[in-house]
């Protein structure tokens, strides 16, 4: 884990055993999450199970909000820098880009659904990974589009796919149909819909 994405966590930079704690307590959010989902998951419990006193827990994540968030931005983070090239048309490098992280949610439904829910908190450290998410969204979506790619285009697919995340999450259609549906809605934002 890197230092940068560690230390995203904490209000100070973390090293070490602190590190190796808030990656620990990370991962328990997780196992916490497929084991009883969100209305289960406590800040406490997720601390026993990653073997920490959960006042050391508190120490790193203030609510169970930061660490869903927390867990989904670094699943966000890892995913692979999406490749562009110039024989695809715009539509299929926008879903290319999106599949990947419509494929992250559709395989790990459970922080999908408590993520719905954690990163709209009006919480300040929530509020940050919130932005932080975001811009990874974002920033796939222009490598996608490219350099020249309109402000419009860019906003009108930020908001189609937050709508779409979101109306997944509140179990509209299933995770599983994200991608195919944002497929649909850059046919017909980019102009190539049949």
């Amino acid at each position: 884990m890197s230092s940068t994405s560690t230390a995203e966590v904490g209000r100070r930079d973390l090293g070490g055993r602190q590190a190796d704690r808030v990656d620990a307590l990370v991962e328990a959010t997780l196992l916490e999450l497929r084991a009883g989902g969100y209305d289960g998951l406590t800040v406490r419990n997720v601390a026993r199970r990653a073997g920490v006193a959960a006042a050391t827990a508190y120490t790193y994540f203030g609510s169970k909000d930061h660490l869903v968030a927390e867990v989904f931005a670094r699943r966000v983070d890892g995913l692979p820098t999406p490749q562009v090239d110039g024989t695809s048309t715009a539509v299929d490098r926008v879903s290319a880009a999106l599949r990947e992280i419509a494929d992250l949610v559709a395989g790990e439904p459970e922080l999908a659904s408590a993520s719905t829910t954690a990163v709209l908190a009006r919480d300040p450290d929530v509020e940050r990974l919130r932005v932080r998410i975001g811009a990874a969204f974002n920033g796939r979506l222009h490598a996608a589009l490219g350099p020249d790619a309109a402000p419009g285009v860019l906003r009108a697919l930020n908001l189609a796919w937050a709508g779409a995340l979101l109306q997944a999450g509140m179990g509209v259609f299933p995770y599983t149909e994200l991608a195919d549906r944002m497929h649909e809605v850059a046919e017909v934002v980019l102009g190539e819909a049949r």
